[in-house]
């Protein structure tokens, strides 16, 4: 076992300068870095952050535009008898981004790229919500249906935009499958060590992995984790209904606590993220494409904007229009990077940890744990409790992403084949580098090695995602232009209502105090904005109708179907 670790290693190293290279190219030529201010950005960067900043424009800011929309759209979601519904779609892939990455890779960010990381995290992921926008919106567009559920992603608008061809949606499937394998040990490895971690928080006692209490835990997390995700994505939703509120909200209060106990740092951590931003201190390196390329390249494997790997519950849901699921998915995006990232960073950046000796050499859980431990002022019940909650929530994040991974990796296995022979082998292959992760945990390995292999994983996606959306992106326009006029309907239409409700309460007070309502400036003003509403919604009634075919300019069977069964 010992040669297989150290090979691992051998391997991981390796990849580690395959990853460096795709993530920092031409950075690393002296040449190139040598150009002012351009020598900072990497093809990568340039890609990602550029990507988002077109599509912004491109589409008139619709990640501000319909922020409000989106937020209509999740607290107005209902059961579906088909697929499941937006809310659920988003609480699906949250439980893919809100995962260990929010408290790792922040911390990660922050101890390598200094506290001007954060300012680049937002940054990029502002942009990145409309980035979000798109590969949802194609996923809507061209998800298929399969006996009673939706399916789709990169794998499915890859193929259609690339002509058809059942290569294509192989090979992207293929892809997201390795990236998977690629991802989940290192999120086996995080989840065995939450689990320790509370073991060792009730007990008092340091539990190794390799112990009695070490192997029951493994045992029994694989139990849960294979009878959830090989339940379908219905079992999985109504797991993650419940799990990513309660984990999001207890971590995002015990945060917000710890800051509000030290509210005198907080003009400190803005001073800190903005000056250093563009020249850190010399302890993280003193370099400003340092601070940026952490504060992207962490903000995307939180978000996982771009990397088309949130494409598919967003194809899973039975959205009225597939607009409205690229609203709610570039909520997501800030949902992960400002609600649960920041106060990650929080936490780090006002406790200035790294002014403690060895703080540095600590993994990235236990610097952040120290980070809380300072915050907190130390030993004490008070300080036990907030290590409680973060094990927990660190626990939770892990196994939402585990269980992520793992059933959408079987929904592209099934793009493949939809063999049963193939997909349980899909399965225990899972379950195998699950596995794996979880003893390297136990051999005592860092963690550090088994994240490359995610680092390389995310920028690969990338890299193979964002030039599908170019391609895509007349259909995303069309389905914008249509959704416009189709939202700016529904506006009027409760428009009318709203103005009616007040127009009878005006009437009524006037009644009341003896007066004429057309007298009223304020009664006259609603007769009019009923009136225009009305003109609008009588225009534009034959407009609005269902996004089809006929919209997209390309054969959309899904999208056909529901409008027929809409107007029977």
């Amino acid at each position: 076992m010992d040669a297989l670790f150290n090979a691992l290693i051998e391997i991981c190293k390796k990849l580690q300068v395959v990853s460096d290279f795709l993530w920092e190219f031409p950075c690393n030529l002296d040449w190139y870095a040598n150009i002012p201010i351009l020598g900072n950005f990497s093809i990568a960067i340039i890609l990602l952050v550029g990507t988002g900043i077109f599509f912004t424009f491109r589409f008139g800011f619709v990640q501000f535009r319909y922020f409000g929309a989106g937020i209509r759209t999740l607290f107005g979601s209902v059961k579906k008898r088909r697929g499941i519904s937006p809310l659920a779609s988003f609480l699906l892939s949250s439980a893919m981004r809100v995962g260990p990455g929010n408290i790792l890779g922040v911390t990660g960010a922050i101890s390598i790229g200094g506290p001007g990381a954060l300012l680049w995290m937002w940054v990029s992921a502002l942009f990145a919500m409309a980035t979000s926008f798109a590969e949802s919106t194609l996923s809507q567009i061209f998800k298929e249906k399969h006996e009673n559920e939706y399916v789709g992603g990169m794998a499915y608008y890859g193929r259609k935009l690339c002509g058809g061809l059942f290569g294509v949606g192989v090979a992207l499937s293929l892809l997201y499958i390795i990236y998977a394998f690629l991802c989940l040990p290192a999120q086996g490895f995080n989840t065995i060590s939450g689990i320790l971690s509370l073991g060792q928080l009730f007990t008092g006692e340091s539990f190794e992995g390799n112990s009695p209490v070490g192997w029951t835990a493994f045992i029994i997390m694989m139990i849960f984790i294979a009878i959830l995700a090989f339940g379908g994505i219905r079992k999985i939703t109504k797991f993650t209904d419940i799990c990513v509120p309660i984990m999001a909200v207890a971590y995002f209060i015990t945060c917000f606590i710890l800051i509000a106990i030290n509210y005198n740092k907080i003009p400190w951590f803005f001073y800190a993220v903005f000056t250093e931003a563009f020249m850190p201190q010399a302890i993280f390196g003193g370099a400003f494409g340092v601070a940026l390329s952490q504060g992207i390249r962490r903000g995307l494997m939180s978000n996982e904007a771009g990397q088309g790997t949130i494409s598919m519950p967003a194809a899973a849901s039975d959205a009225k229009h597939p607009c409205e699921q690229g609203n709610v998915q570039s909520i997501g995006v800030f949902f992960d990077t400002v609600v649960i990232c920041t106060p990650t960073a929080f936490i780090v950046i006002m406790s200035q940890a790294w002014l403690t000796n060895g703080w540095f050499d600590l993994g990235k859980l236990d610097k952040f744990v120290a980070s809380c431990g300072i915050m907190s002022g130390g030993d004490g019940i008070g300080t036990q409790f907030v290590f409680l909650i973060v094990c927990v929530c660190f626990s939770l994040f892990a196994i939402t992403t585990l269980i992520g991974f793992i059933s959408f990796t079987e929904i592209c296995a099934k793009r493949i084949s939809t063999s049963k022979i193939f997909i349980f082998i899909i399965r225990l292959i899972c379950l195998f580098v699950i596995v794996f992760g979880v003893l390297c945990n136990f051999a005592g390995l860092d963690l550090s090695a088994l994240w490359n292999l995610s680092d390389m994983a995310n920028i690969l996606m990338v890299y193979c995602n964002i030039p599908l959306l170019f391609l895509g992106l007349k259909y995303t326009e069309r389905a914008l232009n249509h959704y416009n006029v189709y939202h700016k309907f529904f506006d009027a239409k409760d428009n009318i209502v709203k103005y009616e409700r007040r127009k009878k309460a005006l009437e009524k007070q006037c009644e009341i105090t003896n007066q004429d309502p057309l007298g009223n400036t304020s009664y006259m003003r609603l007769l009019e904005a009923i009136e225009e509403n009305k003109a609008y919604v009588k225009e534009h009634e034959h407009e609005y109708w269902r996004f089809t075919s006929e919209v997209a300019g390309v054969s959309l069977p899904v999208w056909d179907e529901k409008r027929e069964k809409d107007e029977l």
